[in-house]
């Protein structure tokens, strides 16, 4: 096997966000090789806060995700997507993983330039928007909204994720009187959209499944059909978190069972409040 097929192999083997972080890395490097002799390039790409810009080039709302301006801010922005990655998978389907940092980066731009456009006397000069910043924060957000009680380890002691969470959303809100004001609009954009998710999702209602569709079937355009010309006919089920209704309530009531046991272990059973307890007795009927 050679070193290509290699390659190939180890890549196939990666779940969809270490995906994300491998083409991160590569255009990375390739910015880095092509900005000193094609410098207008990535201008291309960045999404600038100047509305008509957009309109010029509206596939920057999209692209601004793949570019980083320097080597920290890519490794800080890739390490939480593979740390996020990790507990994402173990729960949910990798559509699901794609949908809100996709659509995390793309309401982190919309937030962008929203507060550049309809706050113009605030958010001053023009501006360009780079970064997975919304994608992240939308995944960070989604699983500390889905999973309040889920610890993360912090050297030798566990810290709640939702703190951690709480202190990024903190943090961004002081950073739009900052220097970054772009960045903090977007990381804000993202975090809306990853709790309006999370809650939604606690509803049986997948507000990405429109959009995961919409990117299957631009992804098909570049697949080679080989179908045959004979129709299949099959009654569509209907799906929540790549799940049927069935599958996720049972899958939701689990994770509020397990969260709620968590809560006994650590605390006793008297710091449950009166709707976890009778939420815990009607899931043992």
């Amino acid at each position: 096997m050679s070193q290509i097929d290699q390659l190939k192999y180890k890549y196939a083997r990666l779940n969809v966000l270490e995906k994300v972080i491998v083409i991160n890395v590569i255009i990375f490097l390739l910015a880095l090789i092509l900005n000193p002799i094609v410098p207008s390039v990535f201008k291309w790409l960045r999404l600038q806060s100047d509305f008509y810009d957009v309109l010029y080039k509206p596939w920057t709302i999209f692209t601004h995700g793949f570019v980083h301006f320097g080597l920290f801010h890519m490794i800080f922005n890739m390490l939480w997507l593979y740390l996020l990655g990790r507990i994402f998978m173990n729960l949910f389907n990798p559509k699901m993983a794609l949908n809100i940092y996709f659509l995390g980066i793309i309401v982190g731009g919309l937030a962008f330039l929203f507060g550049y456009n309809v706050f113009s006397s605030f958010f001053t000069g023009n501006a360009y928007l780079i970064g997975a910043s919304g994608g992240v924060s939308a995944l960070l957000i989604f699983i500390s909204a889905y999973l309040p009680d889920k610890d993360i380890r912090f050297f030798t002691f566990n810290l709640k994720l939702w703190w951690i969470a709480a202190a990024f959303v903190v943090f961004d809100i002081i950073g739009l009187f900052g220097y970054n004001a772009g960045g903090s609009l977007a990381h804000l954009g993202g975090a809306l959209l990853g709790f309006i998710y999370a809650k939604q999702l606690e509803k049986g209602n997948d507000i990405g499944a429109g959009f995961g569709r919409f990117m299957d079937s631009i992804a098909s355009w570049f697949k080679p059909n080989n179908k045959s010309n004979l129709k299949t006919v099959h009654k569509r089920k209907s799906k929540v978190a790549g799940y049927d209704k069935k599958e996720f309530n049972e899958l939701n009531t689990q994770k509020k069972v397990d969260s709620i046991l968590d809560k006994i272990s650590k605390s006793g059973y008297d710091s449950l409040t009166k709707e976890e307890k009778d939420f815990l007795f009607r899931a043992g009927k």
